[in-house]
């Protein structure tokens, strides 16, 4: 009785997820995906790119990316719109069976619509959709790509194309060179190198503008607001501004990569690379300057890593964990943006910021984990050992713990 409980309430979930997909595509304008279409046009204006706004935003991506828009910009913004969301949805579909797979849990048609069914609920991955934004393509190549470096394949394409799409995805090629990937960290390296060559050929005057004098430029983006929940959104709400946030910024951001590229690397080296991608997703959100909601999407995989190990305590965080996730807690409380939302405020500033909070959680037990797989030679508890089962869709998967 209860697995068809269930399998009703899953399917309820995927019925209501499919309206309000179909709204979007009917009546919905993603302000992103407009903006995205904005610089594939622009670009081939070169200069224009950064100097002209777009529906009142700045463009910010680099210039490649702008040149990868141009097929967007050429088709009617209504077909744009649908061909995106199926692109993404399609993206979203592939992630949750890449990453049952590499949890080991069955990856059956039925697992993985039950997992995108309970995805689509994180207010990440709903923000992803309502903006029209990039983050599932992005993470589908990365994926794609650490896939074929376990399976000791050619790899790096992928990663190196997201690179020069969105830059944090540079974490990755870190790591691949942590752990001693050196053809994949090569690839990397090279198909963005090439990557960025394109956006410079195609656009000059714009990429010189944008490597020498905008990319670290944080002003056009407005870092205090609340949607940004890296560290450095953080300081700028809590110390009154970003004119607050002094250069030893730098040197937490140095840290969190030393700590998260490291965590990352043990579990790449023993083949774990669920745990892997968890940290190094977790990390690219901790070091980037601006980490606004739908950037989070990085939080599926770590939740998996919890689910996956099977302890009482893991389950229960993972369970926290997506319920923060779905709910999103920062937008209860003041979030306009403005002076009067500076400063500490107790409880109400650990929910405004509730995101950071979890994926330093997230990130301090992978780093347990990892520490404790060097010390004695082990998999790490993030991993786990033994089997336990899962229940979901209606079967019993199999679960290494």
């Amino acid at each position: 009785m209860s697995r068809r409980l269930a399998a009703v309430a899953v399917a309820a979930c995927i019925a209501a997820e499919g309206v309000w997909l179909a709204l979007l595509a009917a009546r919905h304008e993603p302000l992103d995906l407009r903006i995205y279409s904005w610089g594939g046009h622009a670009v081939r204006h070169d200069a224009a790119l950064y100097q002209l706004r777009a529906f009142g935003h700045w463009f910010t991506y680099p210039p490649f990316a702008a040149v990868s828009f141009i097929p967007v910009a050429a088709l009617p913004s209504r077909v744009a719109q649908v061909l995106w969301l199926l692109a993404s949805l399609a993206a979203l579909g592939y992630l949750c069976r890449a990453l049952l797979q590499l949890a080991r849990l069955t990856a059956s048609w039925s697992a993985v619509a039950t997992a995108m069914a309970a995805t689509l609920a994180l207010e990440p991955v709903r923000h992803t959709f309502a903006l029209g934004q990039v983050n599932l393509l992005l993470m589908a190549l990365v994926v794609w790509d650490v896939r074929r470096t376990a399976a000791g394949k050619p790899a790096g394409v992928g990663v190196g194309i997201a690179t020069a799409v969105k830059l944090t995805p540079a974490v990755f090629i870190v790591v691949l060179v942590a752990s001693r990937r050196w053809r994949s960290a090569a690839i990397a390296v090279a198909t963005f190198l090439t990557a960025t060559a394109v956006g410079w050929l195609v656009a000059p005057a714009a990429s010189s503008r944008y490597w020498l004098h905008l990319f670290f430029d944080t002003g056009r983006v407005g870092a205090p607001y609340i949607s940004n929940q890296s560290p450095y959104g953080a300081a700028a709400r809590l110390l009154g501004g970003v004119g607050h946030v002094g250069g030893w910024w730098t040197v937490v951001a140095a840290v969190f990569a030393a700590v998260g590229v490291a965590t990352a690397a043990v579990f790449a080296r023993r083949d774990d690379w669920l745990a892997a991608i968890a940290a190094t997703g977790i990390t690219s959100l901790l070091v980037s300057p601006i980490s606004w909601t739908h950037h989070w999407v990085w939080a599926v995989p770590a939740l998996l890593v919890l689910i996956r190990s099977g302890g009482r305590g893991e389950r229960t965080g993972a369970a926290v964990g997506y319920l923060l996730f779905v709910v999103g807690p920062m937008w209860f409380t003041p979030h306009h943006g403005g002076p009067s939302e500076y400063g500490f405020h107790g409880v109400v500033s650990l929910v405004a910021n509730s995101y950071l909070v979890a994926a330093l959680a997230l990130l301090a037990y992978l780093a347990r984990g990892a520490m404790h797989a060097r010390s004695d030679g082990g998999p790490a508890s993030a991993t786990g050992a033994g089997r336990s089962r899962l229940v979901g869709s209606g079967a019993e998967c199999a679960v290494p713990m």
